[in-house]
């Protein structure tokens, strides 16, 4: 009777602990995590060559770096010469190397004369989510 009385205590008790430390390590991973959106405004003449460019620069970012999280790219519909990027780092140390990759620095020059005006915006994550496909 003991035994049974205390496992109905202690399993509760354990998985209370557990969901204290699976939220403890998820608000680690959101405050480490680097996320920002860059707002562009590109030469329309040159948006071809542009998402060209970009489209390189992602697919090898995402291959070849373990800290880039996550690169998404869209146009804003009525413009399609505006694009907004959201970047998702693991750290700011990712973030730093990622700006010193061959394939980022290409990018860059690349598209130096395409881009008629970048802001980036600083972010604080609140909760990110998405599926596999």
């Amino acid at each position: 009777m003991f035994a049974k009385r205390t496992i109905y205590v202690i399993v509760p008790l354990a998985f209370f602990v557990a969901s204290i430390q699976i939220q403890r390590g998820y608000s680690q991973v959101t405050e480490q995590r680097i996320v920002r959106i860059a707002e562009l405004e590109i030469d329309p003449n040159q948006l071809t060559a542009y998402k060209a460019a970009l489209k390189e620069e992602i697919e090898t970012s995402i291959r070849v770096e373990p800290g880039v999280l996550a690169l998404y790219a869209v146009s804003v519909k009525a413009h399609p010469n505006q694009i907004r990027l959201f970047e998702s780092y693991s750290s700011q140390s990712a973030y730093a190397s990622h700006l010193q990759t061959a394939h980022f620095l290409k990018y860059k020059s690349e598209t130096q004369t395409m881009v008629k005006s970048l802001i980036l915006i600083e972010t604080d994550p609140i909760l990110l989510g998405s599926k596999s496909k």
